[in-house]
């Protein structure tokens, strides 16, 4: 990503060529004066960085409700969620749009390798039914260094928010990873 400041020369003069297709992509721009002088100090802060933050800041938002229920269609924390309703509940309180329902994050943000898998991405699964091969199941990837580790609300065991590696059981029931911020 591109960062500049300049004091008085304009960023475009001082970036590289590899810094070129870092700023087609959106970033934001502010404009101040130096207590100094006079001359403008412009800033391009990469939103990669702001959506890392952010990313991070849904991530450590959604660990706070570890420990609610699992209520199916419930998007209540005082009642309890379903695993979507968890995910809608997390990416609102944040204003980001999500679908209500599991099987509509399908076809929904960019397919990621498993092994390429960070903080922030969703994880897809089939339900519990092992005849249905269809997405049943998410979850919110919290890590994936050693194992990779995923945020959810279960009706299984642990009934409720929880956070699990993903073990043999989740594997066969594992569809794929989307980045969808």
């Amino acid at each position: 990503m591109f960062y500049c400041i300049a004091l008085s020369e304009s960023c475009d003069s001082i970036r590289t060529k590899n810094d070129d297709a870092a700023l087609q992509q959106d970033s934001i721009v502010s404009s101040t004066v130096n207590s100094d002088s006079v001359k403008p100090v412009l800033q391009t802060v990469s939103t990669a960085s702001i959506n890392n933050t952010k990313i991070d800041s849904i991530v450590s938002f959604a660990e706070t409700l570890i420990g609610v229920p699992y209520k199916y269609g419930s998007v209540n924390p005082a009642e309890g969620f379903d695993c979507s309703g968890f995910i809608t509940y997390v990416f609102n309180h944040f204003n980001i749009a999500v679908p209500r329902s599991s099987i509509d994050f399908t076809d929904k943000g960019s397919a990621i390798d498993l092994p390429l898998a960070k903080r922030g991405d969703l994880i897809l699964f089939t339900g519990t039914d092992s005849t249905e091969k269809f997405v049943g199941h998410m979850g919110i990837v919290t890590q994936n260094n050693d194992t990779l580790k995923f945020i959810h609300s279960t009706s299984g065991k642990q009934y409720g928010v929880t956070i699990t590696p993903l073990s043999s059981y989740y594997m066969g029931r594992f569809v794929k990873v989307i980045r969808y911020l």
